[in-house]
C-alpha cells in the first residue's frame, strides 16, 4: 500500500473513530480532538499527493460501482479541507461543552469532515452524488440540533430547497456526463457540451454561493455554530467549485468560449454584490457570510479567465489565472475560517454579535483579538498576507485580457479587472468598519467590558490559521508553480510574473515584511515609554456615553447615499410625543436584499399559489380521484389516437 494511502486511510479511521464514538457518548472534547488529529492526517495525505503528483488509489470511471482515489487536484482540495477541519474540531472541543445537545454536533462534525473528504476523493457516478447530498444535508442537521427556533427552521428550508432545486444542474451535469463515458476520459460530443456546461454552472453555482443563486448562504452560514460555520465557508462551498473545475477543464473541454466569458460575468457580480451587501450589514456572521460571496466570486474570476486566455491560445497566462484561482481557493478556508472562528469566541464570551454592541475587545481579549484582526487584513487583501497574494495574481491575468484578444473580450477582461479592483477597496473598507467597532474603542456593552481571553485550545486554534495567513503570503512562489501545473495547459507561468521566488511579480514581498517587523519594534519600543495621563473626549459638553459612539451605519451611510438607487435603502422615523413636547424618537433603517425581493420572493408567492391550487384537488373523495383518473385516460386515448403517442 502506497505511503498516501496508508495516511488517506488512517485519517479516515481516526475521524469515523471520533464520530461514532461521540454518537455513543463518550465526552465530546475528547472526540473532537480524535477527528482533529484524524483531520490532520487526512491533510497530510492531500500534500503528499499535491507535491508527489501522483495519483492514488481507484481512477475516474462513468461506472456506478464505489470507487475511491487522490490525484493532485483532489490532494489540494483534501488539504483545504483538513487545514481548516482540524483546528475547527480543536476550536469546537472547548465551545460546546459536554452533554447531549454537544455530542450530537461532535458526531455531525465529524460526519461532515468525512462527507466533505469523500466528496473529493469519490471516483465514481454513484459515490460522487451520494457525497454531495450528504455535504448538503449535514449542515442543516447541525443547524437544527444547535438552534430550533423558528428563524432557524426558516433558515434550514431556504438552504434546503434553494441548494437542492438549483443544485439539480450538477446532477444532469453529471448523468450525462456518465452516460457518454466523459468521467472515464471519453469525448464528450459537441452537441452535448453546451447543456452540460450550462447545468454545471447553473448546478454548482449555486452550491458556491455565487450570485444569482447566493441567497441561501447568509441566511444558513450565520444559523451554525461557529466552527460548523467555519467548515461550510471555508470547505463546503469550495466543493463545488472543484466540481466545475472537473466538469469545464477535464471532463467536457473544452467547453467554448462563452462559458469562461459566463463564468468571469457571475464572478464579477459576485465579487460586487457580495462585498455591497456585507457593507450593509449589522451583525458579524452575516456580514462574514456576504463575504465568502465576494471571495467565491474572485476564484471564478481566475477559472473564467483561464478557460478564456486557454481558448485564445495563451497557455502561460491561462496556467497564472488557474493557479490564482486555486490559491485564493486555499487562502480564503484559512482567513476564512479564522474569522468565523473569531467571531465565534467574541460570541462565547459576550453573547452578541450585533457590531454596534460590541467594542474594546482587543485589550481584553489580546490573542483572539489580534488574530481577527491579522484575518481581517487577509481578506481585505493587504499585503504582505495571503488574501493579496492571490488576488494580486488573480488582478495581472486579468489584466493581460484586457490587452489580448478581440474588442469583446478586452473589454470583458478590462471590466473584470475594474470589478476586483472595486471589491478590494470595498472590501478594506468594510474591514476597517469592522475592526473599529468590534476591536477597538469603549466597550458598549458590559459584557464586553467584562470579557475575557478564550481558553488556550481555542487561541491555539486560531493562531495556527492566523500563521498559516501570513506563511502563505510571505512565501506564495512555493506553491504557484505547482498549483499551475494542474491546469488544462500544464504550462510554466510567464516569466513576468514568476514565482520561484518568495516575492510575487514585481511586489518585494520580504523586503516589506522586514520593514513591517522593524515598524512594529518601534512602536512596541515607543509603546513601553511613559504617556500623558489619560483624559475623556470631548463630546460637545456631554460626558462620553456608549450610545454617542459611531454606528455601523454612520461608517457606511456615505457609500449608502451614494448608492441609493442601486441599494434602495428603507428607513422609518417614529416621533414619540406627550402634551406636544418629544418625548423621544424611533429610528430604524434596512438595506433590502433586492435578490430576495424581486427575485427570489415573486418565484415563492408563485409556488405557493400553485401549491394551493394542487392542495384543493387532494380532496379525499375517492369519486373525485377515480374521475381524474378516467379523464387522464381518455387523454391518453386521444393521444394515442391522434398518432402523437407512438
Amino acid at each position: 500500500m502506497d505511503f498516501g494511502e496508508i495516511l488517506a486511510l488512517a485519517g479516515a479511521l481516526a475521524t469515523a473513530g471520533g464520530t461514532v464514538a461521540g454518537a455513543l457518548g463518550a465526552p465530546s472534547r475528547a472526540s473532537l480532538r480524535v477527528q482533529a488529529i484524524g483531520a490532520v492526517a487526512l491533510g497530510a495525505a492531500g500534500a503528499y499527493v499535491l507535491a508527489s503528483g501522483e495519483a492514488i488509489g481507484a481512477a475516474f470511471h462513468s461506472g456506478v460501482q464505489p470507487a475511491l482515489g487522490l490525484d493532485p487536484l483532489s490532494g489540494l482540495f483534501l488539504l483545504t479541507i483538513a487545514l481548516v477541519a482540524a483546528p475547527a474540531a480543536l476550536f469546537a472541543g472547548e465551545t460546546l461543552g459536554e452533554g447531549g445537545q454537544a455530542r450530537a454536533l461532535a458526531a455531525t462534525t465529524g460526519t461532515f469532515v468525512l462527507s466533505l473528504a469523500g466528496f473529493v476523493a469519490a471516483r465514481d457516478l454513484s459515490t460522487l452524488l451520494a457525497f454531495w447530498e450528504l455535504m448538503t444535508l449535514i449542515p442543516s442537521l447541525a443547524i437544527i440540533i444547535y438552534r430550533r427556533d423558528a428563524e432557524a427552521r426558516r433558515g434550514v428550508f431556504a438552504y434546503l430547497a434553494i441548494t437542492h432545486i438549483g443544485g439539480a444542474g450538477a446532477w444532469i451535469a453529471l448523468l450525462l456526463l456518465a452516460a457518454h463515458g466523459a468521467l472515464g476520459g471519453a469525448h464528450l460530443g459537441g452537441a452535448l457540451a453546451a447543456p452540460v456546461a450550462l447545468a454545471a454552472l447553473i448546478g454548482f453555482s449555486t452550491k458556491a454561493g455565487l450570485m444569482p443563486f447566493h441567497s441561501w448562504l447568509p441566511r444558513a452560514h450565520p444559523l451554525a455554530p461557529a466552527h460548523m460555520s467555519a467548515l461550510m465557508s471555508g470547505a463546503m462551498i469550495k466543493l463545488p467549485l472543484y466540481a466545475l473545475i472537473r466538469v469545464l477543464f477535464e471532463w467536457s473541454a473544452p467547453p467554448g468560449l462563452w462559458v469562461g466569458v459566463t463564468l468571469m460575468a457571475v464572478g464579477a457580480l459576485s465579487c460586487l454584490g457580495g462585498v455591497l451587501y456585507a457593507l450593509m450589514q449589522h451583525e458579524l456572521k452575516r456580514l462574514l457570510a456576504f463575504h465568502s460571496i465576494e471571495n467565491v466570486g474572485i476564484v471564478a474570476l481566475g477559472l473564467g479567465a483561464s478557460l478564456v486566455l486557454r481558448d485564445l491560445g495563451e497557455p502561460a497566462w491561462s496556467a497564472l489565472a488557474f493557479a490564482a484561482a486555486l490559491l485564493h481557493t486555499l487562502n480564503h478556508a484559512l482567513f476564512k475560517s479564522l474569522l468565523f472562528l473569531g467571531a465565534g469566541a467574541f460570541h462565547r464570551m459576550v453573547g452578541a454579535l450585533e457590531l454596534d454592541r460590541l467594542g474594546g475587545l482587543l485589550r481584553r481579549m489580546p490573542w483572539t483579538g489580534g488574530a481577527f484582526a491579522l484575518g481581517a487584513l487577509a481578506i481585505a487583501g493587504l499585503p504582505p498576507l495571503n488574501g493579496f497574494a492571490s488576488e494580486w495574481l488573480t488582478l495581472q491575468s486579468l489584466l493581460h485580457l484586457g490587452t489580448t484578444g478581440g474588442a469583446g473580450i478586452s473589454l470583458s477582461g478590462a471590466l473584470a479587472t475594474a470589478a476586483l479592483a472595486a471589491t478590494a477597496a470595498l472590501a478594506a473598507y468594510c474591514f476597517a468598519k469592522v475592526v473599529g467597532l468590534v476591536l477597538l474603542g469603549a466597550p458598549r456593552r458590559s459584557e464586553c467590558a467584562a470579557a475575557t481571553e478564550a481558553p488556550m485550545a481555542m487561541r491555539i486554534a486560531m493562531s495556527f490559521l492566523a500563521l498559516a495567513c501570513i506563511a502563505l503570503g510571505v512565501l506564495p512562489g512555493l506553491l504557484a508553480p505547482t498549483l499551475a501545473s494542474l491546469g488544462p495547459t500544464h504550462a510554466a507561468l510567464p516569466s513576468g510574473v514568476s514565482l520561484t521566488t518568495p516575492s510575487s511579480g514585481s511586489l518585494p514581498t520580504l523586503g516589506l515584511v522586514l520593514a513591517l517587523l522593524a515598524l512594529t519594534a518601534l512602536l512596541l519600543r515607543l509603546a513601553r515609554r511613559p504617556r500623558a495621563a489619560a483624559a475623556p473626549a470631548w463630546a460637545c459638553g456631554q460626558a462620553p456615553a456608549p450610545h454617542l459612539a459611531w454606528t455601523s451605519a454612520g461608517f457606511t451611510k456615505p457609500l449608502r447615499l451614494a448608492l441609493v438607487v442601486l441599494l434602495r435603502p428603507r428607513r422609518e422615523v417614529a416621533t414619540v410625543t406627550e402634551g406636544g413636547v418629544i418625548q423621544r424618537i424611533r429610528y430604524s433603517n434596512e438595506v433590502p436584499h433586492l435578490f430576495d425581493t424581486l427575485m427570489y420572493a415573486p418565484v415563492s408567492r408563485a409556488a405557493l399559489r400553485w401549491a394551493a391550487a394542487a392542495r384543493r384537488l387532494q380532496s379525499g373523495s375517492v369519486r373525485a380521484y377515480l374521475i381524474y383518473l378516467l379523464a387522464l385516460l381518455a387523454l391518453l386515448l386521444a393521444l394515442l389516437q391522434a398518432g402523437v403517442l407512438g
